[in-house]
């Protein structure tokens, strides 16, 4: 197919003054990255108001953490140089060196630490942190975290927080963070740009990039910019991979980014002012019949241009993923689920059953090209067996109040299991799943035990029968249904390195640039 070159006229000065304007020059020492608008960080550069956590999870620039992952996703000390657990599994012991210290000459201690897991842990920007009952110093150089239960997914949760400066916190620290990491944020015009140079006092692996500009723009700014050269690398989607940008090779990376919905497993009530559930999604041969009517390669091949997999889980490419999870595009056995249900075709091609149609609203992201066209295909694809799904496009972020009692179209994906835990085990003080309302009490209780077992390896089997025992589980109920991972894609300049990537987590940016100091051209 001929490839043609997508000219793009910008309103204003957006782009010549975010680039031309401010004199960014390439520099062998310096490079230039274009994020989403989403990627720019709303509570600033601090990780108690969720930098480094939360959708978009890396490993944070400015701040140090106590581990880190390699590339494989093996655990590694950082700060840390050694931990332990307690053999009830209540309480991890760290010990960190003794020779960092902050940007503003102050030394990192053991305080510090329990500083910023304690508020982390209040301020909730991590759910992995509704485990921990209190971080403790012990002395100078050793901190102890009392859980409030077993959680041995903990030495992957010290890979996340960056740690902040007790004496240096405060209203304004997103702004003017202080860290002992990498680099520091230099310059920080919000809406438009962040600047960060390499810390000179660093006591990691020598810094190769001494200077990232972080350009936030949409996709096609971020086209633009790479077309006439003015960034190093721009990210961009399977929207635009077929468009062309001289001197640069599009770079494929593997994520496990995935796309899925949500459906209410129980019917409509209100709860303390709540309205949830829904009495369509509620059927769960309405649920068993969406999952196999929807043609996962056909999405896959038209809307992701093959830049990306089918997906039938939120954790596809982990270790802990039940492999026979994966179901063939049936939409004949769907119609029969249907009709042996009692949902028979109505007069206008929607199944009905008693009062009851065959349809539900999904919300959706408008201003993201990829879900728009995604939601218009689950929409087409649905169609065909009887079920109407009510397109509902929104600008911005859902309201988790909506998914209660409608479907959202999600991005969701990251290395731990606690992602299967946070969507389908039961909140603590609730009777239900957080983000949408179901509940398994077998599901529940291996989860448990998984977090319970001595270590992350011999917890996988719990989180295989939390999918399927054979009998119950996540993939007999279908509270969610999963379309596909998408690749994350950038346009990458010819000459520039940007060495082995991880595997990423949802949301392009940050991740990209967990390895930035190692960039060379």
């Amino acid at each position: 197919m001929e490839k043609k070159l997508l000219v793009i006229v910008l309103p204003g000065m957006i782009l010549t003054g975010l680039l031309a304007g401010c004199g960014i020059q390439t520099h062998k020492d310096s490079v230039i990255v274009t994020m989403p608008v989403s990627a720019e960080p709303e509570g600033g550069f601090d990780p108690i108001h969720g930098w480094g956590v939360g959708e978009h999870i890396h490993e944070p620039l400015i701040q140090s953490t106590l581990t880190s992952t390699t590339v494989d996703l093996k655990l590694q000390n950082d700060l840390a140089v050694d931990y332990n657990v307690s053999e009830d599994g209540l309480t991890w012991t760290v010990d960190i060196r003794e020779d960092v210290r902050f940007t503003d000459g102050e030394k990192l201690t053991a305080k510090d630490v329990a500083f910023t897991y304690n508020q982390c842990r209040d301020s909730r920007s991590l759910n992995d942190l509704g485990k921990l009952k209190v971080a403790e110093a012990v002395d100078e150089n050793t901190i102890e975290f009392h859980m409030n239960e077993p959680f041995n997914i903990w030495p992957y949760t010290m890979s996340e927080i960056g740690i902040v400066p007790e004496h240096a916190y405060g209203e304004t620290y997103g702004k003017n963070p202080v860290g002992s990491g990498r680099y520091i944020l230099k310059q920080w015009k919000q809406g438009e740009q962040a600047v960060f140079e390499a810390n000179p006092d660093y006591y990691g692996d020598e810094i190769k990039t001494e200077k990232l500009t972080v350009l936030f723009m949409s996709e096609e700014e971020s086209l633009k910019a790479a077309q006439t050269g003015k960034t190093d690398v721009a990210y961009t989607s399977a929207a635009y991979a077929d468009q062309e940008a001289a001197g640069y090779q599009l770079q494929e990376l593997v994520s496990v980014d995935t796309f899925g919905f949500n459906l209410p497993t129980v019917k409509e009530r209100e709860e303390e002012g709540t309205l949830i559930g829904n009495d369509v999604t509620a059927e769960l041969a309405i649920r068993r019949a969406i999952n196999l009517g929807i043609d996962r390669e056909s999405i896959v091949e038209k809307v992701l241009k093959e830049y990306g997999t089918p997906a039938y889980g939120i954790c596809d490419k982990m270790p802990w993923y039940r492999g026979d999870a994966g179901v063939s595009y049936d939409p004949d056995e769907a119609r029969r689920l249907l009709e042996d249900a009692g949902w028979t075709t109505g007069a206008s091609g929607i199944r009905e059953k008693g009062s009851l149609k065959a349809e539900f609203t999904m919300l959706f992201d408008s201003s993201d090209v990829i879900r728009s066209k995604l939601a218009r295909e689950i929409n087409d694809q649905l169609d065909k067996i009887g079920i109407r799904v009510n397109l509902s496009g929104i600008d911005g972020d859902i309201i988790y109040d909506d998914a209660q009692s409608q479907s959202v179209l999600w991005g969701l994906g990251s290395h731990t299991p606690m992602e299967l835990y946070n969507l389908y085990h039961s909140e603590r003080g609730s009777k239900y799943a957080k983000y949408s309302p179901y509940f398994n009490p077998s599901v529940d209780k291996y989860m448990d035990k998984a977090l319970e077992a001595p270590s992350l390896e011999t917890s996988y089997e719990f989180w295989l029968d939390a999918q399927w025992d054979g009998k119950s589980g996540i993939n007999g109920d279908l509270p969610w249904i999963w379309i596909c991972s998408v690749d994350h894609l950038y346009f990458v300049k010819d000459e520039l390195h940007i060495g082995e990537q991880k595997v990423h987590p949802h949301g392009q940016g940050w991740s990209l640039v967990n390895n930035v100091d190692q960039w060379e051209w």
